[in-house]
């Protein structure tokens, strides 16, 4: 039994250091303030779902829809690239993110949508490796940007983040939980050099 409880003891320290390792090797790199996050050409929007299990506003989406088009129309991003999970014909994450950004003054012109987001991991690799865009802005809320950011510079690519408005109440401490797991596995993703299901051909921004 005392063996059982040291390894479960090990295992809860070694989450708890990859939480702390992640948040503390990108604090530099997030932005709350609109004035001073650098212009850059790309802001990645990362994708989740519209709608929350009883059909409501999920506002994790509300707000980093906000977000973006703020940075737009601050003219610190040029283009908006959306990647997001389009994985049955039911489901489409970036296009429905792309009307809600159109509906809000973004030029249909500079929104590109990525279809195969299908994880944060894909996001980023394919942001480098299908869109060739390396110095970016994510646009999620804070835990999530903290995330993408450790990911991107993993992969030898340049990434600040603005942080969307967060989510408090039975969202926000679900998503935290789940966030726990996700350093764990974003860890893994890196020591592997896992790669995304889908890259395809090279799309050119702008």
């Amino acid at each position: 039994m005392y063996r059982i409880i040291m390894v479960g003891f090990a295992g809860l320290a070694i989450i708890a250091w990859m939480d702390w390792r992640v948040a503390y090797k990108t604090s530099a790199y997030l932005y709350q303030d609109i004035e001073t996050i650098p212009a850059k050409k790309i802001g990645l929007v990362l994708g989740t779902s519209r709608t929350g299990r009883g059909g409501d506003l999920n506002p994790f989406y509300k707000h980093r829809i906000a977000a973006a088009v703020a940075l737009y129309n601050a003219g610190k991003i040029r283009y908006v690239l959306v990647s997001g999970d389009n994985s049955t014909k039911n489901y489409d994450e970036p296009t429905s993110m792309k009307l809600d950004l159109v509906a809000k003054g973004v030029p249909d012109s500079v929104i590109f949508l990525d279809y195969a987001g299908f994880s944060t991991m894909a996001s980023i690799i394919r942001c480098k490796k299908v869109f060739n865009e390396t110095d970016i802005t994510i646009i999620s809320q804070q835990f999530h940007n903290e995330r993408a950011i450790y990911l991107a510079l993993a992969n030898n690519m340049t990434a600040v983040g603005y942080n969307a408005n967060d989510v408090r109440g039975k969202y926000g401490w679900k998503t935290r939980i789940r966030e726990y797991l996700a350093r764990v596995k974003v860890h893994l993703d890196i020591w592997f050099s896992k790669e995304p299901h889908f890259l395809g051909d090279e799309i050119t921004i702008g």
